[in-house]
């Protein structure tokens, strides 16, 4: 399995087999969203990734490795297998970044895009509302059992890529760039509903401003906006929830896609 022997014979080969499977498994862990965020403790990460490659050394014994790792041939295969993580978990990654869209826009109709917290998955920093839309989604996900669905797709890629053909072609990054349209795509469905609702509030507060002069537009206009924005989230509650739903299948369809192409 590598160019060094440590005299441990057959249990060294399969500690070595196990690290080789890590590398997918924590690659594709590490992209995805919900399973890669920054407040999950590396231990945990350490020790999910090692309990999978465990699982997938016994559900699929037939996945060949290569015969040494500490080797040009074995740092190649490292890197295919990285590099096909890397994809199953970017195309959750998509689907998680179009809430977050929709928030931004939602949160500058509203004039609340300065209240700002920290995001846990991407370590940066979001909207109140976008927070609001990953945890929604994150519910949804686990709640639909996606997460199970994904991570078998991960068990499944070593049949569909096995390890030293991870070569990926051009129709799969282009099937990965034309989900990022759906990305657009969904993120507007989601916002329009509330959009709409918070510009005929600016034109109803604009109108009243030009009729009574006196009034104070940013006194008027921003509680106006606030209590508007937050009507509109608790009517639009059952169609964000479909369209989550919906955004969910998709991005599990494309992961399938992508290893089906």
């Amino acid at each position: 399995m590598i160019a060094l022997d440590f005299g441990l014979g057959g249990f060294e080969a399969d500690i070595w087999r196990v690290v080789f499977l890590m590398t997918r498994v924590g690659a594709a862990l590490l992209a995805a969203p919900f399973f890669g965020a920054s407040n999950v403790p590396v231990v945990v990460r350490i020790s999910f990734t090692g309990a999978m490659a465990i699982f997938i050394s016994i559900w699929l014994p037939e996945v060949a490795t290569p015969p040494a790792l500490l080797t040009l041939d074995g740092m190649l295969a490292l890197a295919g297998e990285a590099l096909i993580g890397l994809m199953l978990g970017f195309v959750l990654q998509i689907a998680f970044a179009a809430p977050t869209i929709a928030a931004e826009v939602i949160g500058g109709s509203m004039g609340l895009s300065m209240a700002t917290t920290t995001d846990p998955n991407g370590g940066g920093s979001t909207t109140a509302f976008g927070q609001y839309f990953i945890i929604v989604l994150t519910l949804i996900f686990l709640a639909t059992n996606a997460h199970l669905h994904w991570l078998a797709l991960v068990t499944e890629s070593y049949r569909a890529f096995p390890p030293g053909q991870t070569w990926i072609g051009p129709e799969r990054f282009e099937t990965i760039f034309m989900f990022g349209g759906t990305l657009f795509e969904t993120a507007l469905r989601i916002a329009l509903p509330v959009t709409l609702i918070l510009l005929l509030v600016q034109i109803v507060t604009g109108i009243l401003s030009r009729s009574a002069p006196s009034l104070n537009l940013f006194a008027l206009g921003l509680p106006a906006g606030v209590l508007a924005g937050i009507a509109a989230l608790i009517i639009a509650a059952p169609l964000i929830y479909d369209q989550f739903t919906d955004l969910v299948q998709v991005a599990l369809a494309q992961a399938e896609s992508v290893m089906e192409s």
